[in-house]
């Protein structure tokens, strides 16, 4: 479909973080867009606010009957009464990612792939389009904290789109550059087995436009079957790479560096927020502005003042005496580089860590790399599994972690006991983790901090 003809967009699952910004793109286009979500949320509220129609009652009756188009994600249960509605009546019906395809189709497309960092790469890709005056279309799967969005438009040709391995969605877009992060074993309810996994990854590559351009992390397993019409290798600090990051400094809970490309450098970059694996970010983001021609300087002044997404190794409290910061790590690799990174831009702080797993089936297939990840910390609090799509799974909860783990300073708590623990135990870096609802105790314990 064309979807710069569609006027009339109804979303199953408008609240998503991936849907709203698809439903952003139709309204600021001038469609009449709706949708149903299940809970109304900060999101959906924004969304309203937007001028979109949003309700929470799975009911026929509330549905846009006029509508050209249906859009849902494959998170919605099959029973879903106004999504099998659309279908038996004969209405266009696809999922997302048959939407993004035909974005990538129609534009100049960049799309950011792997089993981690794709949210942080994407986030600033396109902020730095925006603020170097380059432009384009912003597609996220999180929030920007510098727009407040995760959605942002232009009129120039261009979008920048966070490719989503979940249900292979990824593989249907058609990019002039593809970025991949990594190809660590995730989603495996999905895929089977890690190989499944990798072929699929395989595959995201093969799909570039002819003349297009693949930027891989440097070293991924498979590297050698990893193609693009033309391959760049990017890299946090080994040299063999096409573009790495040179004379990294530590300052201010942030970074001064060097990105040094084969015939190009940039020098005397500031990052202002934490983490080596965001100086590795920002060297992938960087390297695509120069795909793009975009000035080194413009570049340079734009990535001050990158402020970073919500919920990515987020400062919430950051004072002499105390530290307090926020991310949505939930594999074992993310929970290995935010614990790492915290530990040495703060290594005089006893480091704290409080983590929700995410899904059953991830944390049994995963157990024991979460478990040699949270040891890195000097003390890990536990919360229960987060269920999201999943029903409970026999014998498979947070104390496989545990019991795996080798720092026995470790602790299962409910909520309640984390802002118990948080209102008396001593913290002076003190970090919570993970992609289920634990985010809801963030302001609450930022609270506690603060009187603290």
């Amino acid at each position: 479909m064309d979807v710069k003809n569609i006027k009339r967009v109804y979303f199953v699952g408008i609240g998503g973080i991936g849907m709203s910004a698809l439903a952003r793109f139709f309204a600021h286009r001038g469609a009449v867009v709706s949708g149903y979500d299940r809970t109304e949320t900060e999101l959906t509220k924004k969304l309203v606010g937007e001028g979109m129609s949003v309700h929470y009652t799975d009911d026929i009756s509330l549905l846009d009957k006029e509508t050209e188009l249906v859009v849902y994600t494959p998170a919605i249960p099959k029973d879903q009464t106004e999504l099998n509605w659309y279908r038996d009546n004969g209405y266009p019906v696809y999922k997302r990612s048959d939407v993004l395809q035909w974005i990538t189709q129609a534009m100049h497309a960049v799309t950011v792939a792997g089993t981690h960092g794709k949210t942080t790469i994407s986030t600033t890709i396109a902020y730095l389009l925006r603020e170097t005056g380059y432009g384009c279309n912003a597609f996220l799967g999180g929030i920007s904290v510098n727009y407040n969005s995760n959605y942002w438009s232009s009129d120039n040709d261009t979008a920048v789109v966070e490719a989503d391995e979940y249900d292979r969605s990824f593989l249907k877009l058609h990019p002039d550059i593809a970025v991949l992060t990594a190809i660590d074993p995730d989603h495996l309810d999905i895929y089977g087995t890690a190989l499944q996994m990798e072929e699929a990854f395989i595959q995201y590559t093969r799909n570039i436009k002819p003349g297009g351009t693949l930027l891989v992390k440097h070293g991924l397993h498979r590297a050698g079957e990893l193609k693009g019409p033309k391959t760049v290798t990017y890299s946090l600090q080994n040299d063999a790479a096409d573009v790495y990051a040179a004379n990294i400094m530590m300052q201010h809970g942030g970074y001064i560096f060097d990105v040094v490309g084969k015939d190009w450098s940039i020098e005397q970059i500031h990052l202002n927020i934490g983490g080596m694996h965001n100086v590795e970010n920002t060297v992938a983001a960087v390297a695509v502005t120069q795909m793009l021609g975009i000035d080194a300087e413009k570049v340079k002044v734009a990535v001050a003042g990158f402020k970073g997404i919500w919920r990515r190794f987020e400062y919430l409290v950051k004072t002499d005496k105390m530290v307090y910061i926020d991310d949505y790590a939930h594999h074992p690799a993310e929970l290995a580089a935010l614990i790492k990174s915290a530990k040495r831009l703060f290594p005089d702080r006893r480091c704290v860590v409080a983590f929700q797993p995410h899904l059953f089936s991830r944390t049994r297939d995963l157990a024991d790399g979460f478990a040699e990840s949270l040891d890195m910390a000097d003390e890990v609090l536990l919360l229960d599994i987060y269920p999201a799509r999943e029903l409970p799974m026999e014998g498979v909860t947070s104390q496989m972690i545990a019991d795996r783990m080798s720092n026995p300073v470790h602790t299962i708590l409910t909520k309640e006991g984390l802002l118990e623990y948080v209102r008396v135990a001593p913290l002076d870096l003190f970090i919570t983790a993970g992609a289920g609802d634990i985010d809801k105790l963030t302001g609450p314990i930022k609270d506690i901090l603060n009187k603290r």
